[in-house]
């Protein structure tokens, strides 16, 4: 491992890069610590007692790349512990590889965005633990889908080290996006580009509450691919293949790991959950499109699988555009709820118009459901809302917004037996990230309960927590306040208290 730093580096930066990805509430906070007694305006119920944990990038060094993407900084985990109408924040950085020797070297040395050949030093193990965080058999387990798990300690926030499930883990990646059985605890998982950077390999494993492993199944990906998120029902597991694809010699010339591919086709793995070989995945195809988050998956009475994501005809991820440098613009992005109905059992893998439904045509993302429907037919889906047309007041805020990542003002409840959306509109200066869903104490009824989400308020570059009781969405039982700001932040969980 190399330990000095090459003379060809340029001079270390002093400042962030003026670019809006690191400009108005954009800019890194890089903050530490606690504060006890947030200000509560209205009322929390006395029944919600748990923590809400999210996860941002937030890069502590500013970078020696150029236009280093928002979602490329350190992990910093945020904590919310809500009792007794009472809320306190806690928040630290993940003590990865990468964190640890940036602040011995006192200056980045990771290069582009998962790039190992641009990086300053070689790293053994180069994620920064960023994109999620979920709580797992006694940890809190940091996760970014090109490296395993780092584990932390849910209480203090401390990192205990990188997570091989006692050796376990059989793939150098681990998903950002594992999914938990509400029956059993099982933790459903996989890890692409599982051999290494640029390899096809899918390794697709189940591990049981305790944290056992129960099974492994390698696969062979038809395109080498992002797959973000996946879904899993009580006999299937789903994989959407993103067409952002990787080059290995791309990578080695100094270019980046994803670049956008109009010519792939959206591909569908359908795996079966339980005892399945390697030969029976099937990756069925739909013209090429970007899949986003998904929202959940269940089998209907046929036994088709009924598959709902955010689906969108242009690049999302508009900062790695195509071999020519095509890129849409930010704002023609639009994202929406889509629900695909696939015969496992078919030959015929080409999907069309037939096995696609859009549940609701809002600009949405970041899509949320009450976690003890996971994997069942479900009711209720919340999500994160772009509604211009509610007032948002943009030529106030635009000068703070920052940017390089996606916008939206409002939050979404879709009623799938309905089809009515109730909107939530946070105020003319604010815009919202990924909401949590909370369950109701004693209650069975899906989607009784509340909803918590991080708002940015642009007016006093400050952060909020907004709660939400789903009997009555549209308007807030409590506004928190925090006397910081928290940049775009990706994934978080809910936990109750034991």
């Amino acid at each position: 491992m190399a330990s000095a730093l090459p003379d060809s580096l340029p001079e270390v930066a002093s400042h962030f890069p003026d670019r809006p990805q690191f400009s108005g509430f954009m800019k890194p906070g890089r903050v530490e610590g606690e504060v006890a007694n947030l200000e509560v305006l209205g009322k929390i119920p006395e029944e919600i007692d748990g923590t809400f944990y999210r996860v941002m990038p937030d890069p502590q060094f500013p970078p020696f790349i150029q236009d280093d993407p928002w979602f490329n900084g350190d992990g910093n985990i945020s904590a919310f512990r809500v009792k007794d109408g009472r809320v306190s924040f806690k928040q630290r950085y993940v003590r990865t590889e990468k964190f640890t020797r940036e602040r011995d070297a006192q200056r980045a040395l990771l290069g582009k965005y998962r790039n190992k050949f641009t990086d300053a030093v070689e790293f053994k193990v180069r994620t920064t633990a960023n994109t999620n965080v979920v709580h797992f058999n006694g940890k809190l387990l940091a996760l970014k889908e090109d490296a395993p798990p780092y584990a932390l300690d849910p209480e203090t926030l401390e990192t205990i080290g990188l997570h091989t499930f006692d050796g376990q883990l059989p793939s150098m990646t681990f998903t950002a996006h594992p999914k938990f059985d509400p029956e059993t605890g099982e933790m459903i998982c996989f890890g692409y580009e599982a051999k290494g950077d640029g390899t096809p390999d899918i390794c697709y494993y189940r591990i049981a509450a305790d944290g056992t492993f129960l099974e492994t199944v390698w696969l062979v990906s038809p395109v080498v691919a992002m797959i973000h998120d996946f879904a899993v029902t009580e006999n299937w597991v789903v994989f959407p293949l993103m067409p952002q694809v990787c080059d290995i010699e791309r990578m080695k010339a100094g270019g980046e790991h994803w670049q956008w591919s109009p010519e792939t086709p959206f591909y569908i793995g359908v795996l079966p959950r339980v005892g399945a070989k390697p030969s029976d995945i099937k990756f069925f195809k739909y013209p090429n499109c970007f899949p986003s988050h998904t929202s959940n998956a269940y089998e209907d009475a046929s036994g088709n699988i009924v598959f709902d994501l955010g689906l969108s005809e242009k690049n999302v991820f508009f900062w790695w555009p195509d071999a020519q440098g095509n890129a849409p613009a930010p704002e023609s992005l639009h994202s929406q709820l889509t629900r695909f109905t696939i015969d496992p059992r078919a030959t015929d893998l080409e999907l069309g118009a037939a096995h696609v439904q859009a549940l609701d045509t809002n600009n949405s993302e970041f899509y949320r459901v009450d976690d003890r429907f996971a994997t069942k037919s479900y009711r209720h889906v919340y999500f994160d809302l772009m509604r211009p047309e509610l007032g948002t007041d943009f030529p106030a805020i635009g000068p703070v917004l920052g940017g390089g990542y996606p916008l939206y003002n409002s939050l979404g409840h879709l009623d799938l037996e309905t089809g009515k959306t109730d909107v939530y509109f946070p105020g003319r200066t604010h815009m919202v990230q990924e909401p949590v869903f909370i369950p109701r104490r004693g209650s069975k009824v899906e989607g009784d309960g509340y909803l918590l989400a991080l708002v940015n308020n642009y007016a006093s570059l400050t952060s909020e927590l907004h709660l939400l009781d789903t009997k009555d969405f549209t308007k807030a039982l409590a506004v928190i306040s925090l006397p910081l700001k928290l940049r775009a932040g990706l994934h978080g969980n809910w936990v109750d208290a034991v």
